[in-house]
């Protein structure tokens, strides 16, 4: 494997912090973080740099929440200043560290993600008759610092470049020497460079070419239960040894026509739904964003690009009905629609009120004039005086003797 050096250089270049600092500020133009550092962003890009090089950096300065989507996860959002160096490191060390990955590894990666994962696994699904389904235990609390720094010592070999490396992951930890903070641009790169052996295991030394990743969620095909079998036992031994992590109790063997829960989704070899899960929290995000707008707390802006992203959770899934209904349950503001009264029943309001009452009007406004919709008058109607056609008269015999008995009531 070739290793890496002389990247200090480029990281910590002027023009690669100012790229990094528009990385940072995308949506954040908002925040008083953004706007201060903005607000003299040649002193501090400078200072930055200045810091990189000599190995001072402040780092480690979280701010901590936590998010129940599904499960609970405790979040750590870096400082501003800090995002903006992750950006810069990964500008220039991001593309060294994909290079290890295999083609089938799609989680955080451009050009691949969700719906191009789900998309092979089907592939696959339709060309294999098993599945196995292994997923990994509390993954990034579990990835370890000195295996992961003797990984990133394969690929770089410049001392200050691996001190800072050290240094970001000594600045969090669930254990001694154990975790990656989740919500950190590095982390997504250090987690996915982290399993590329897993990868290269299954695919060359297994032989199993039908395999897919999503970060810790990953799967391989074949065409018989023991052969997977036979596969899992290798991997859970290899994670052990090699990476010193443990799977889920819950690794799952069994034929693709009965379909596989997986990113969300129910997979079949001719058909993608929605997983059952996935059904429970759209419809109770649906309706807290419902109820957010008729609070008042999102207007309709904000309401429409929260539902638009939460409905392309569902693009890759077979789902018209399953959204058709939760829109008319729950989701009258979404539509931009009120409930109404419907045409039959406005007709039928229209054909119960009397002729002979004329409409009251406000003061100040201008006498309306009834309007009568167009209809060509037929050949035997009656012309009035004036040149024109009786309404009457191009009535329906019915509705005629409706009109004539109103008429009569009223007089």
């Amino acid at each position: 494997m070739k290793r890496h050096g002389l990247l200090m250089g480029e990281i910590v270049d002027g023009e690669n912090l100012r790229v990094a600092f528009w990385k940072a500020a995308k949506g954040k133009r908002g925040k008083t973080e953004c706007i201060e550092f903005a607000e003299r962003l040649d002193e501090n890009l400078a200072l930055l740099g200045a810091e990189l090089r000599d190995g001072s950096v402040e780092l480690g300065n979280y701010h901590y929440f936590k998010v129940h989507d599904p499960k609970e996860r405790l979040i750590c959002a870096a400082s501003f200043r800090e995002r903006v160096l992750h950006h810069a490191l990964m500008n220039i060390c991001g593309p060294l560290l994909e290079r290890a990955a295999i083609f089938d590894s799609h989680a955080c990666r451009k050009g691949k993600g969700r719906l191009t994962a789900i998309a092979r696994a089907q592939g696959h699904a339709r060309a294999n008759g098993w599945f196995l389904k292994m997923d990994i235990r509390k993954y990034f609390d579990s990835v370890d610092h000195t295996v992961l720094r003797t990984l990133l010592g394969r690929k770089f070999k410049e001392a200050g470049l691996l001190r800072l490396f050290g240094r970001i992951l000594e600045s969090y930890g669930t254990a001694p020497g154990r975790g990656l903070p989740i919500g950190n641009l590095t982390s997504q790169h250090f987690a996915n460079f982290y399993l590329a052996p897993l990868d290269r295991f299954i695919t060359e030394r297994l032989g199993r070419g039908a395999y897919v990743r999503y970060m810790d969620d990953f799967v391989a095909w074949g065409e018989g239960g023991a052969e997977l079998r036979d596969v899992l036992d290798r991997v859970r031994i290899f994670l052990a040894e090699e990476l010193r992590l443990d799977l889920k109790g819950e690794s799952v063997i069994n034929r693709t026509r009965f379909g596989m829960d997986f990113l969300g989704c129910r997979l079949f070899p001719g058909v993608v739904r929605l997983a059952r899960r996935s059904k429970v929290r759209f419809s109770r995000k649906f309706r807290r964003y419902e109820k957010a707008h008729q609070c008042g707390r999102w207007n309709s802006l904000q309401l429409q690009q929260r539902v638009q992203a939460l409905l392309a959770f569902l693009l890759p899934v077979d789902s018209l009905n399953f959204r058709r209904k939760t829109v008319s349950r729950f989701g009258v503001a979404a539509r931009g629609l009120q409930p109404c009264v419907t045409g039959w029943q406005l007709e039928q309001q229209r054909e119960q009120l009397p002729d002979c009452e004329p409409q009251q009007q406000r003061p100040g406004e201008q006498e309306q004039q009834q309007r009568v919709p167009f209809r060509p008058a037929p050949s035997s109607a009656p012309p009035l005086e004036g040149g024109g056609v009786d309404p009457a008269a191009i009535l329906s015999p019915r509705r005629r003797g409706a009109k004539t008995e109103q008429r009569a009531r009223c007089q």
